[in-house]
């Protein structure tokens, strides 16, 4: 049996340019996804409490249901003729803005990998990531849920040159520079509203704009990552009032973009309301999640939760990205992994 985990996500400035060429800073948090594959009789995916039997290639196709992402990387990978039984859970909310469906690919990926005793760098292992959860889930996304659950930690992420989408293999790689261990603390609570979304549905409309060169898109784009750049110099000098003007500009510009909801808008007053320096959305709007820079976090926790947050979540700076937790096979595996 091979288990594997990977880390959801949390952005905090400069999302969601990750898939416009831009620059951002996220966050791995303390909830993560895990997998087990071990070879079977027959082909079963286990999910959510249900189970799935695959037989035929057209099995293989995606059914819009829970197990659409071990169809679409058996398919990624061509295994119809591999008998597996891969088991998917998580603790991530689900459909929050905090990369949870990247979490399980990656989980998966690296599970995977490790069954076929494929070795890549971390780099095109996000690239992979990114282009089955595009092409083969047919999810519109960016780079950021790809890259900080491979690499996990607390990252700048910096996408420039990666504005258009190309085959995995033919991709540039981003640049990821851990900040984890040269940043003191991380003054942040992260809530969920409760509201699920697709944020594959709140990026398509976005993409087209910004395909067409929508001037108020390109614009608010440029702007944003250029934000990302001066928010990582706040946040290594701790210059907390300048990250908080910044966390606000970019969720100003976003929210004129595509309104993040009301969900989002009474968690954000509530969190200002009770002493929060700014709050903005964690990933993409539509419901989801928002992170909130406060220095009195029990009394801004608590301001969100009467306002209707569903869960809170931490930042976990330094937890690894997709791993092997543990394995009883004799497959060799990532001594090549960055």
């Amino acid at each position: 049996m091979i288990c594997a985990s990977a880390p959801g996500r949390a952005g905090i400035i400069g999302n969601p340019t990750d898939g416009y060429g831009g620059t951002l800073i996220s966050c791995a948090i303390d909830r993560r996804a895990k997998v087990t594959l071990a070879e079977a009789e027959k082909t079963v995916i286990e999910n959510e409490g249900l189970q799935c039997a695959l037989h035929i290639p057209d099995d293989y196709r995606n059914r819009g249901d829970a197990f659409d992402i071990a169809r679409s990387v058996l398919r990624f990978f061509n295994l119809y003729d591999r008998k597996l039984h891969i088991t998917i859970t998580t603790d991530i909310p689900k459909q929050a803005g905090l990369a949870g469906s990247t979490a399980v690919l990656s989980a998966l990926l690296r599970a995977v990998m490790a069954y076929l005793d494929i070795k890549i760098n971390n780099y095109m292992f996000a690239e992979i990531n990114r282009f089955v959860e595009l092409n083969h889930m047919k999810m519109q996304c960016g780079y950021q849920d790809a890259y900080m659950t491979t690499f996990g930690g607390l990252n700048y992420l910096d996408f420039r040159g990666k504005e258009h989408y190309r085959e995995w293999d033919e991709e540039d790689y981003g640049t990821v520079e851990p900040l984890g261990e040269r940043v003191g603390r991380l003054p942040f609570v992260i809530a969920h509203t409760g509201v699920s979304h697709v944020s594959g549905d709140v990026h398509r409309p976005l993409r087209e704009r910004w395909m067409e060169g929508d001037p108020a898109v390109m614009s608010a784009y440029n702007r944003i990552a250029a934000i990302a750049r001066e928010g990582k110099k706040a946040l290594l000098e701790e210059n907390w009032e300048r990250l908080a003007e910044l966390m606000t500009e970019n969720h100003e510009l976003q929210d004129r973009l595509s309104p993040s909801g009301q969900e989002v808008a009474r968690l954000i007053i509530a969190a200002m309301n009770a002493g929060a320096s700014a709050a903005k959305l964690a990933g993409a709007g539509g419901g989801g999640t928002v992170i909130a820079l406060t220095f009195d976090a029990e009394r801004t926790l608590a301001a969100m939760s009467e306002a209707g947050a569903a869960e809170f979540v931490g930042l976990a700076p330094l937890a690894e990205g997709a791993v092997l937790v543990s394995k009883d096979t004799d497959y060799s595996i990532f001594s090549a992994l960055g």
